[in-house]
């Protein structure tokens, strides 16, 4: 998936990550009246970046990240954000 790659990138450049992956839900609102295009998305993303945030300042470094990615390519994304060792505790 094309957007994986570029969210990836993006995120590679904000932080190191541990680990990463995408879920595409898109295709479950292609029928809604209100969806306007863009990718519905949900993310995992491990970094040890996030030692110390609380989930505000965990989701703000991610929307920062992608930029304006959000205002476009992405209409909604779910995240959970973890650190290597709560990553390795689930």
């Amino acid at each position: 998936m094309a957007i994986e790659s570029v969210m990836k990138t993006r995120l590679e450049s904000a932080m190191e990550l541990y680990h990463f992956e995408v879920k595409d839900f898109t295709g479950r609102h292609l029928n809604h009246k209100l969806h306007d295009g863009g990718f519905h998305l949900e993310a995992i993303i491990v970094s040890n970046d996030f030692e110390g945030d609380n989930l505000i300042q965990r989701h703000r470094k991610v929307y920062d990240a992608m930029g304006e990615l959000m205002k476009h390519e992405i209409h909604a994304l779910s995240m959970k954000t973890f650190t290597s060792t709560e990553w390795e505790a689930k």
